[in-house]
C-alpha cells in the first residue's frame, strides 16, 4: 500500500479529485455534488468523502445496512436522524447508524460541506413508501423533501 498527499486546492475542491454528481440517477434530492477523497484498503477498507449541499438543497431520504460518520466543515443546515431534526454547523459530527431514515439540508446561503467516513463495500439506498413517510413525527414529516 503507497501512502499518499493529497492537496486542498480552491473553494472545497483536492488536486486529482473529479466533482460528480451527488447519485447517477434519481430525482429525489436537489443540488448535490460528491467528492472521492480516499479509498481505503487492506485495515481500512473505508471511503472518505466530501459532500456539498448548495444553498436550498438536500439529500436523498433514504436508509441501509451501513453506518456514516460526518463532519461538518462549511455552512450550516438540518440534519433528519431517524425522527430526529437537528441544526448543525462548522466541525459538528453527525453518526447514522445503520437502517436509520437520514436526510441533510442547507438552510443558509452558504453551500453545507460535510466529511463522510462510509464502508467501502456498502449496500443499495432504501426509500420509503408512503407508509413509512406517515410514521415520521410531526418536526421530521415538515422537514422531509421527497
Amino acid at each position: 500500500m503507497k501512502g499518499m498527499v493529497r492537496h486542498h486546492q480552491t473553494d472545497y475542491r483536492w488536486e486529482g479529485v473529479d466533482v460528480h454528481p451527488y447519485k447517477e440517477e434519481g430525482t429525489h434530492f436537489r443540488n448535490v455534488t460528491r467528492q472521492t477523497l480516499w479509498k481505503g484498503e487492506g485495515n481500512l477498507p473505508v471511503e472518505f468523502r466530501y459532500f456539498e449541499v448548495g444553498a436550498g438543497g438536500h439529500s436523498t431520504l433514504e436508509r441501509h445496512d451501513h453506518q456514516h460518520a460526518v463532519m461538518v466543515i462549511r455552512g450550516g443546515g438540518e440534519v433528519l436522524v431517524g425522527d430526529t431534526v437537528s441544526p448543525i454547523g462548522m466541525f459538528d459530527m453527525v453518526h447514522i447508524p445503520p437502517m436509520t431514515w437520514h436526510q441533510f439540508r442547507a438552510t443558509g446561503e452558504v453551500p453545507l460541506g460535510f466529511l463522510c467516513v462510509v464502508s467501502a463495500e456498502r449496500d443499495r439506498p432504501q426509500r420509503p413508501d408512503d407508509a413509512q413517510v406517515a410514521e415520521f413525527v410531526q418536526a421530521a414529516a415538515e422537514f422531509v423533501r421527497r
